[in-house]
């Protein structure tokens, strides 16, 4: 009777799933960081917007706002500043952190209405 090897034959198998899993498991945590870097962007844009329109309603000159919402911007966003009527509209843009076609466009409106001066 030939003596079996108590391994079986699934030598290298393990080798296989590990040489498979961890670079998959490295694509899955770096869409997740990227995921988290995209909502952040989003939220620090809205943030930026708030502030900014709470600044134009008050009656800061524009600059003011501008600045307002720049200091609360992810960095390099583009801020516009639009009075249509009695309210401000305030819109911070910016790009998500990442290559290439993951630096995807994030963007944020808010609107106030002016106080009474």
């Amino acid at each position: 009777m030939p003596s079996r090897d108590p391994r079986g034959n699934d030598r290298g198998y393990v080798t296989v799933e590990a040489a498979l899993a961890v670079p998959a498991l490295v694509l899955l945590f770096g869409m997740l960081l990227w995921g988290l870097g995209a909502v952040g962007a989003q939220l620090r844009c809205a943030d930026a917007a708030r502030a900014g329109a709470r600044a134009a309603a008050r009656g800061e000159a524009v600059a003011t706002v501008r600045e307002v919402a720049e200091a609360a911007a992810p960095e390099g966003a583009v801020v516009r500043v639009v009075r249509d009527g009695p309210l401000h509209r305030v819109r911070v843009e910016a790009h998500t952190p990442g290559p290439g076609p993951l630096a995807v466009l994030v963007a944020r409106e808010a609107v106030a209405r002016a106080e009474a001066e």
